[in-house]
């Protein structure tokens, strides 16, 4: 899909088919992710794959925004692979995460998987279910799935807010 249509099309997908995601879809959004760019090229980030009914019964203890996808991926990054700006020892894992979050929701639309991404979930809980140890720290969960044919955009996902009032040229 050309960049422009699919950066202008993706939307956060809240209606689901009942049907997990095929080993090839995974594939190709993995292979996305894997390409991300990172701080320094680290590479911190540790995806969790949630394509089970078993895995998915568990994220629903996690959070209450799952809208019965049967599929899931859990960014995180291990805080110790991490790259440290010196100025203030600010951690490059986070944002790298977020990146590779992008990359994820992007190649999801593009080879017609729909995602939303989640804050709203418990991280001790998340922990909890899957094991997670403590230097790996859960930063995006993407519910997926395929799109239910009425699957449509929140009403308020075309509203922007004029460019002038984000974008600043050399000071605020």
């Amino acid at each position: 899909m050309e960049f422009d249509k699919l950066i202008s099309e993706r939307y956060s997908v809240r209606k689901f088919k009942q049907e997990h995601l095929t080993e090839e879809c995974i594939s190709k959004i993995l292979e996305a992710a894997h390409l991300a760019p990172t701080g320094c090229n680290y590479q911190p980030q540790r995806i969790l794959v949630l394509n089970t009914d078993e895995a998915t019964e568990k994220l629903k203890k996690c959070t209450k925004c799952h809208f019965d996808a049967p599929s899931a991926m859990l960014v995180c990054y291990n805080k110790d692979e991490s790259w440290k700006r010196p100025y203030d020892g600010a951690l490059s894992a986070p944002v790298d995460a977020v990146i590779v979050a992008t990359h994820i929701m992007l190649e999801a639309h593009n080879i017609g998987v729909g995602s939303c991404w989640v804050m709203h979930f418990d991280p001790a809980k998340m922990r909890e279910e899957f094991n997670i140890p403590d230097n790996i720290i859960p930063e995006a969960l993407l519910v997926m799935g395929y799109p239910t044919e009425d699957s449509q955009p929140h009403q308020f996902h075309s509203t922007f807010r004029p460019v002038n009032e984000v974008v600043f040229y050399e000071q605020f």
